[in-house]
């Protein structure tokens, strides 16, 4: 029998039913419009770096409330009787602030550099890289979620920290502008300090060697003026500086240095390392090798 004779032909042309178009009304089945930004990526890969810590909500919350409330019980049992006011502020009510900042700060940090390490390490930085987001979208995502965190983590601890310390608010849109760009900025450095690194002893140089001494030296638990006038002028660039200060300054309606030159000088910074991390997401700088 031929296989390609007519009648075979007509009988596999009337096995084969032809397509139906859809029906009137139906969507049409195809890729899904993204327009110029990829909200809907952008928003998973937030929400799963917000899961990611809230799954540990002992290591990335209650840790920070705990180190933090230690430190006020410490510096008041040590200091509190010898210094008991600073530039006519009570020093309890002048140290919350600052100690509030450096858990924001920290977390921050912590939440970006982690998260890319981890996925370095692990080797699944690629699904992330193979994604239909483009580096800004990336870049964004990161950090909003490490700057959530450093949020979350300030309320939280601000909130634990009231019971113990009368907290006064003098300036509220203030004491939210520094908490925000303080928490971007250093889940902005994390992000880079992420991507630079290759090991976790790598990351934890960057920790213990430039993010705590700048956060300790930057007039958390002391005002600058009582530094000699050298160190005082070298505290004036030190970018923890203005955010405790400023931070602070929301508090108890004083500072240390300008708050206005500091909430931009910020501002400035944030602009500056978002471009750092844009470059490196473009160009796959340690994460596509």
């Amino acid at each position: 029998m031929n296989p390609f004779s007519p009648e075979n032909a007509a009988v596999a042309d009337t096995a084969v039913p032809a397509e139906k178009p859809p029906p009137e009304g139906a969507a049409a089945v195809g890729p899904r419009p993204m327009g110029a930004v990829n909200w809907l990526g952008l928003w998973t890969l937030y929400r799963k770096e917000l899961q990611r810590f809230l799954k540990v909500v002992t290591q990335s919350l209650l840790a920070p409330i705990v180190t933090t409330l230690l430190f006020l019980s410490v510096f008041s049992l040590a200091i509190g009787d010898a210094v008991r006011e600073i530039g006519g502020v009570p020093f309890v009510e002048f140290l919350a602030p600052g100690l509030v900042m450096m858990a924001i700060v920290q977390s921050a940090f912590q939440n970006t550099a982690g998260s890319l390490l981890i996925s370095k390490i692990q080797g699944n930085i690629v699904d992330v890289l193979m994604s239909p987001l483009s580096p800004g979208e990336l870049a964004l995502a990161y950090a909003a979620a490490g700057a959530t965190r450093g949020l979350l983590v300030g309320a939280v601890t601000l909130g634990a920290m009231a019971v113990f310390v009368p907290v006064q608010i003098h300036a509220p849109l203030t004491i939210l502008y520094f908490a925000v760009m303080a928490s971007a900025l250093l889940s902005l450095l994390g992000l880079i300090g992420g991507i630079w690194s290759d090991k976790f002893e790598q990351m934890a140089a960057v920790t213990n060697f430039v993010i705590t001494p700048a956060a300790f030296l930057s007039g958390t638990f002391y005002s600058i003026e009582r530094l000699p006038p050298l160190l005082n002028e070298l505290a004036h660039f030190n970018p923890f500086f203005f955010m405790i200060d400023g931070f602070r300054s929301g508090f108890i309606g004083r500072a240390d240095g300008d708050t206005l030159a500091g909430g931009l000088a910020l501002l400035a910074l944030n602009v500056a390392l978002w471009l750092v991390c844009l470059q490196m997401f473009r160009t796959g700088y340690k994460l596509k090798s």
